[in-house]
């Protein structure tokens, strides 16, 4: 009875975020997923009107109700250009999480999300042995970039070019941290994320330079869990809050100014979606959550906001040319747009390149790739082709997940594009 009468209550709460929905259709113009399929179910006025009617259609036909509503980036182009201000994200989040609780989740997630990624050390421990055996199958298939293909996998993968799992794992050389402050006088918390761990720990020792260099103490405790996006996307909520509580206990007896993370997607989690999910928890959780929230920013904006780097006078002529690719979770959700490229333009190795539509979605939308990987992949060759006229020969990005898609992609039409993150040719350029 209790999970009936909170079920009606999220519906109720559902109905009231939605009333503000002029239904002007401005989101079809800004909406990749749309731009490709050109249906009404796939943009944010034909999901509402879908939504409108949510508990008669989940009764019909919930597994159709929860495929309408997955055919969604996530990325919120639809909300940063909603004149009305509609809280979209927010309200297909919530959306997700009735039709989950309604329907369950399929035995796979349930196995992913409760059984390996609340159990971070059998989480790590399987993907160490992973990345052992991973050398008969995955096939490095561009160097520049460093996406691999496995043949023998295809009927699983879809022919995707992917990132392979790093050798060693960030955690390995810095299982723990918990330096003074130096120069600047100040000191943050370090969350590298799943990916950065486990694919692409240059990023992490990246960070560690950089802040090093500038005099910043870090924490990086042990312990750390998945941020929970993953899960709460599925329409989890309850193994996202276990996984909110297991990074609290790490980070909860560190003294520090900011907890920065070289993750888009988690900086976005942490500051932005955490807050809002811990309404039925108890006060002293609640508290926790909301200051670990208020000092979570992304790193690029950290170093330029807070550590004071300045973007040079005279631009960069020569080198190699790089432009950027704004993540979503960056630019349209925390604002962090010029930031990044202050810190390229640092690198004088480097002459930096805008290109065209740089804010748009690369297509990635976590678990979106995985179960629509032709439209992910449609919209990533649009990003792709961006990079190449831009005459670029690296792709930077502020995000662990678009550098896996823009691998995939350039990879897959034609390759020579190295893919880097920020930090990796920022941190290039110190001493």
């Amino acid at each position: 009875m209790e999970d009936l009468k909170q079920l009606a209550q999220n519906l109720m709460e559902l109905d009231d975020q939605m009333v503000a929905c002029m239904k002007c259709g401005m989101c079809q113009a800004v909406c990749p997923v749309f731009a490709e399929t050109m249906q009404e179910a796939d943009v944010t006025r034909g999901k509402i009107a879908l939504l409108e009617k949510l508990a008669h259609e989940m009764v019909k036909d919930a597994d159709q109700v929860n495929e309408k509503l997955n055919r969604c980036l996530l990325c919120g182009s639809c909300a940063a250009n909603c004149p009305s201000g509609v809280k979209i994200m927010d309200i297909f989040i919530k959306a997700r999480v009735i039709v989950t609780a309604y329907k369950g989740l399929s035995p796979a997630k349930k196995m992913i999300f409760k059984g390996l990624l609340t159990r971070p050390k059998l989480f790590n421990t399987l993907t160490e042995m992973s990345a052992k055996f991973q050398g008969p199958f995955a096939k490095i298939a561009d160097q520049a970039s460093g996406a691999a293909s496995c043949a023998m996998l295809n009927p699983l993968l879809g022919e995707r070019h992917f990132m392979p799992l790093a050798k060693r794992p960030f955690r390995k050389d810095y299982p723990e941290l918990d330096t003074p402050r130096g120069k600047s006088g100040l000191k943050v918390a370090f969350y590298p994320g799943c990916v950065v761990d486990k694919m692409f720990p240059k990023v992490g020792h990246a960070a560690i330079k950089i802040l090093e260099h500038h005099g910043v103490g870090i924490f990086l405790p042990k312990g750390q869990a998945c941020c929970g996006i993953p899960t709460l996307a599925s329409g989890d909520a309850d193994t996202m809050v276990a996984l909110m509580k297991q990074n609290i206990k790490a980070f909860e007896n560190g003294t520090y100014d900011y907890l920065v993370t070289p993750c888009a997607t988690c900086t976005a989690t942490l500051h932005e979606t955490w807050p809002k999910m811990i309404e039925n928890e108890d006060p002293v959780f609640i508290e926790k959550v909301k200051d670990l929230a208020a000092k979570t920013m992304d790193i690029n904006a950290f170093l330029v906001d807070i550590v004071g780097v300045k973007a040079p006078a005279e631009p960069k002529k020569g080198g190699k040319v790089v432009t950027y690719h704004d993540p979503c979770h960056l630019s349209k959700s925390l604002g962090v747009t010029a930031q990044p490229r202050t810190l390229l333009k640092q690198n004088e190795n480097y002459e930096f390149k805008e290109m065209n539509e740089a804010n748009r979605c690369c297509g990635c939308g976590g678990s979106f790739n995985l179960y629509h990987y032709d439209l992910s992949k449609s919209i990533g060759e649009r990003k792709a082709g961006n990079v190449r006229d831009a005459g670029a020969q690296v792709a930077a990005t502020g995000c662990p997940a678009c550098m896996m898609q823009l691998g995939d992609m350039l990879s897959q039409t034609g390759g020579g594009v190295e893919v880097k993150h920020v930090l990796e040719i920022y941190a290039d350029s110190l001493k």
